[in-house]
C-alpha cells in the first residue's frame, strides 16, 4: 500500500510540473523509488525532493527527472546514454522508455549499488559502466538520445559526436548557481537549437583528468 501511495504521489508531482507524456508518467508509476534510496530513507521516497545518496551525490527531484525524460521524446525504440547513474532511479525509468540504456557512473560504489537495485527490481536492457561521463561511451555509440544528471558549463564536445542525426541531448548547463536544463538537437555532429527548459541546481560533472572531454 505504501508503495502505491509513493507512485501515485510522484505521478501527481510530475503532472503538476507539466509532464503530459503518458509513457513517462507510466514509467514513474511503475518504478518503486523507495528501492533506489539509501537504507532508512524509504519514507522520503514519496516526497518530490532530492535525496542524499552518499559520496557527495544526490538523487534528483522526481518531477524534474520526469520533465527531463519527457524532453527526450522517447518512443521506445531508442538507444539512450545516461551520464550519472547514482542509485539507478532515473536509469530504471529510462529502461521503461527506451530499447537500450547505457549509463556511466564515475563512482564505482554507486555503480555497484545501482546494478544491485536494478537487478532486484528485474530491470533489463541496461548496462552500467564505471567511467568518465565527459567522454561518453564511444564503443557503444551511436545513441539516439543523451541525458546528463550532472551539470557542466557546456555539454562535453565528445557527446555530440556520439548522437545520431536528429537525436536529442538534455543537460543541465551553466555555472554554479545559474544552471539551466537545456534540450539540444544534434545536426551534422553538433548541438543545435537549444531550448531552455528550467532553472536547476545539480552536482557538477567531473572529468577523470584535467581537460578531458
Amino acid at each position: 500500500m505504501r508503495r502505491r501511495r509513493t507512485q501515485d504521489s510522484l505521478v501527481t508531482a510530475a503532472r503538476r510540473a507539466g509532464v503530459t507524456d503518458e509513457r513517462v508518467l507510466a514509467a514513474v508509476a511503475a518504478v518503486p523509488r523507495e528501492r533506489f534510496v539509501p537504507p532508512g530513507a524509504e519514507s522520503e521516497a514519496a516526497l518530490d525532493r532530492p535525496i542524499v545518496i552518499g559520496s557527495g551525490q544526490t538523487t534528483s527531484q522526481p518531477s524534474l527527472i520526469a520533465s527531463m525524460l519527457a524532453a527526450l521524446e522517447l518512443t521506445g525504440t531508442e538507444r539512450v546514454l545516461e551520464i550519472g547513474t547514482g542509485f539507478g532511479y532515473q536509469t530504471a525509468l529510462l529502461a521503461h522508455l527506451a530499447a537500450e540504456v547505457y549509463s556511466i557512473e564515475r563512482i564505482a560504489s554507486l555503480a555497484e549499488r545501482a546494478r544491485e537495485h536494478l537487478a532486484a527490481c528485474g530491470i533489463e536492457g541496461v548496462e552500467v559502466v564505471v567511467g568518465d561521463g565527459t567522454r561518453g561511451l564511444p564503443d557503444a555509440a551511436p545513441f539516439d538520445a543523451v541525458v546528463m544528471s550532472a551539470a557542466a558549463r557546456e555539454v562535453p564536445a565528445a557527446l555530440a559526436g556520439q548522437v545520431t542525426e536528429g537525436g536529442r541531448v538534455v543537460a543541465p548547463v551553466g555555472p554554479d548557481g545559474a544552471q539551466t536544463v537545456v534540450r539540444y538537437t544534434v545536426r551534422d555532429g553538433r548541438l543545435q537549437d537549444p531550448e531552455r527548459l528550467s532553472a536547476v541546481r545539480f552536482v557538477p560533472l567531473i572529468a577523470d583528468e584535467p581537460g578531458s572531454g
